[in-house]
């Protein structure tokens, strides 16, 4: 009599698609220090390791001149009274530990990884670089020169100057998400502007902290001692806002590199953000049409034509306003054909009918995926920070997954008739 408790390897297990999963985002810890700064907590993993971030509302949003922000963050650990930015980098890799900062275009992080048990030798040199950063004018220097050179070889990259383009198309070049770097731009930064900023924004600004891992028993009592009495959120942050100025004419061609071979491609439309109710339908639409390798546009333009090694859609992750871009790059001599193929993809989709097995794989695809990005702590504090900088809430997750394994075929034919029609997407080839 054969063992029920041995698996039979002649018969097939059978195959659970991944819309049948149950998929729940792992609840975090929200406590509030002292000051009024929010954190949010996830004690989880197999490691005795930790992520800490401190987002500060210091994008280029906030900025009055073109570049603070960012040479702000970028200089942040380059120097205090006390130490040297050689001095700062040898502590933290003394203790094995890994110090970064990031500038988008609202928010900007401060983002420490480390062993557990090292938390409480390295937030005190933390603290140090938020309350008495010097900006040293021999760093600017440095900085300028670095990031002048880095543009000028950037500005003979044709995606680079195809991504440049494309936002300022969208948004307009005053806007916040279509103003770029100019060489100019570098040389009229000063250590003066900075200091205001980092005062305003970092000393004095708007803090949310996010951490995860195999968190100390003691990490409220922590971060209240080195981050609690610091005058964070005192003022509130300016309303700013900003008018969208798109370009009138939608259809441009520009010639970046007379000897190269090889074409970027752009097409963008503006698009609602995550607020919006077409949004959690239109990812899914988007997954379909360009969103993985097994999309519409990879299935037509590279397997079956050729033109591209790869071709993506995505919907952009800003907070207040948003955009759907298609984005590739070309050999020079199809880059038109390319073009035509992504806009009878779209046709296809306006008035042809969604197979239901192409439908599943895009659900099962988009789930797994998810299921991906819940596996670690880490990446769970990443879905929340995202929500949580969007000002929603787990019910947006839920809701998510809810479409994901309930949208049908006609409602996304719908979606696309309403944004998938050529005269509405700003078209750009660089080659």
């Amino acid at each position: 009599m054969q063992d029920k408790s041995i698996l039979n390897r002649k018969v097939q297990p059978r195959i659970k698609d991944a819309i049948d999963f149950n998929l729940e985002l792992k609840p975090c810890q929200r406590f509030t220090l002292d000051n009024g700064v929010e954190v949010y907590a996830i004690d989880a993993g197999a490691e005795e390791v930790l992520q800490l971030e401190m987002v500060f509302f210091a994008g280029n949003w906030y900025e009055e001149k073109n570049g603070i922000a960012a040479a702000t963050n970028f200089l942040l650990k380059n120097g205090t009274s006390n130490r040297t930015a050689f001095e700062i980098n040898e502590h933290f890799d003394y203790f094995g530990a890994y110090l970064n900062r990031n500038c988008y275009n609202e928010t900007a992080n401060f983002i420490l990884h480390c062993l557990t048990k090292r938390l409480g030798d390295l937030l005190p040199v933390m603290q140090e670089i938020l309350t008495d950063a010097v900006f040293p004018e021999h760093e600017l220097d440095i900085y300028k020169q670095n990031m002048k050179q880095r543009l000028e070889v950037n500005l003979k990259k044709c995606d680079v100057v195809a991504n440049r383009i494309i936002d300022e198309l969208i948004y307009g070049p005053e806007h916040p998400y279509g103003k770029n770097n100019t060489l100019e731009m570098f040389d009229h930064l000063t250590t003066g502007e900075i200091k205001q900023f980092y005062q305003r924004y970092y000393q004095q600004g708007k803090c949310i902290i996010f951490v995860a891992g195999i968190l100390p028993l003691n990490l409220a009592s922590l971060l209240n001692e080195y981050f609690g009495k610091l005058p964070f959120n005192k003022n509130a942050l300016p309303d700013i806002s900003f008018k969208i100025n798109p370009a009138k004419e939608k259809k441009q061609r520009i010639l970046n590199d007379p000897d190269g071979v090889q074409g970027a491609i752009r097409l963008a439309r503006h698009f609602p953000n995550r607020h919006h109710p077409d949004f959690k339908k239109a990812q899914v639409l988007n997954t379909l049409f360009g969103g993985f390798f097994g999309s519409r546009l990879m299935d037509n333009i590279r397997e079956d034509k050729g033109y591209t090694y790869g071709i993506h859609s995505y919907i952009q992750n800003h907070l207040q306003d948003s955009a759907w871009m298609i984005s590739t790059e070309a050999g020079r001599d199809v880059c038109e054909a390319t073009v035509s193929e992504i806009y009878k993809e779209m046709k296809r989709l306006r008035e042809g009918e969604i197979p239901a097995d192409e439908l599943l794989m895009v659900k099962n695809y988009l789930m797994g995926s998810i299921l991906g990005d819940l596996d670690g702590p880490f990446q769970i504090i990443g879905r929340w920070k995202n929500l949580v900088l969007n000002g929603l809430d787990e019910s947006f997750f839920n809701e998510s997954v809810q479409t994901i394994r309930s949208v049908k075929s006609e409602e996304l034919t719908e979606l696309a008739c309403k944004y998938f029609t050529e005269d509405t997407f700003y078209e750009l080839v660089v080659v």
